[in-house]
């Protein structure tokens, strides 16, 4: 398979998710470690989810520089993590959302030819990106909307930036077949229908998907730089006057993830929740799986997991 083949969105009605077999090892990638599961044998039986945490700052996650910042400390991590026998397996790769840029985009008319598609999504996706996209690696899945129009979600990452994230897994004996986004993975956590706004929190990263069911309609990530509640306000007002303003609705709930442990005062999630019903008249509640509640580091990796259990 070629490096990087497609950056894909976790969505339900992915053309890879119905042709090709899943992979059975799985891992999400962030600031803090890596999580890591092997898909269960049997449907229904919970995955086992480890975290090795780094020791030091062996990250620094940025959409346009390295991110790696020590290479063998990141490769011995992950070649800790699973013993491989000699046979190469595929894997689901996870990144942080950060690293990334995720855009819906709008399309009156669409070709059905798949060069143009492209060639089309990375004009429009062009001066939105803070990194070269003719270099890019971009992925996009097409959907008809509501209106008529066509609506793509699309991936799009430095090449080096993947490149680099991939190489450890590939020396340890792994094929990273399918590589994704934390926020967009985890969205088959989110209720099948209903409007929410996913608020993730990963150290400083706040990431914030307006979803009509589990199909995002915005996505913004942005770096706090003071982490605290009034910069996590001030990107869910505009969010909630975008869905009245574009969809016509009002979103149902706010669903909070990394609101917890380890977040700085005042950022957990009853703060989260009582500024939400005060300033947006909205509820809060936590992500969760069908096997506990998310956490920001593994997140998408309880959503792939879900996923392969055709959603909860």
């Amino acid at each position: 398979m070629p490096l990087f083949d497609q950056i894909r969105a976790s969505l339900p009605a992915l053309p890879s998710f119905l042709d090709d077999p899943p992979p059975a090892y799985a891992f999400e990638i962030s600031a803090g470690g890596v999580a890591h599961a092997v898909r269960p044998a049997k449907r229904g039986q919970p995955p086992e989810i480890g975290f090795r945490p780094f020791e030091s700052e062996v990250l620094a996650i940025s959409p346009v520089n390295d991110n790696v910042l020590h290479a063998d400390a990141f490769a011995a991590h992950v070649a800790a993590l699973l013993r491989l026998n000699g046979r190469r397996r595929d894997a689901a790769v996870i990144l942080p959302d950060y690293c990334a840029r995720v855009a819906i985009l709008d399309f009156d008319s669409f070709s059905g030819n798949k060069e143009e598609q492209l060639s089309l999504v990375r004009f429009r996706m062009k001066k939105t990106v803070p990194f070269d996209l003719d270099t890019a690696a971009v992925s996009y899945h097409a959907r008809k909307a509501a209106n008529g129009h066509t609506e793509a979600v699309v991936v799009a990452a430095a090449r080096d930036i993947v490149t680099r994230y991939e190489a450890p897994f590939r020396a340890a004996g792994f094929n990273p077949g399918l590589v994704t986004t934390s926020t967009l993975a985890a969205l088959d956590l989110l209720p099948a229908s209903g409007l929410a706004i996913l608020t993730k929190l990963a150290g400083p990263v706040l990431t914030v998907a307006l979803c009509d069911g589990r199909d995002p309609k915005l996505v913004r990530c942005v770096e706090l730089a003071d982490m605290n509640l009034d910069e996590v306000m001030a990107v869910l007002y505009p969010t909630v006057a975008f869905a009245e303003d574009t969809l016509g609705r009002r979103p149902d709930r706010i669903v909070a993830c990394g609101f917890g442990g380890g977040a700085p005062i005042g950022m957990d999630v009853q703060s989260l929740a009582n500024a939400c019903v005060a300033d947006l008249s909205l509820e809060t509640e936590l992500l969760r799986s069908t096997w506990g509640p998310a956490h920001a580091h593994d997140a998408g990796l309880l959503g792939w997991f879900s996923a392969q259990e055709g959603g909860h």
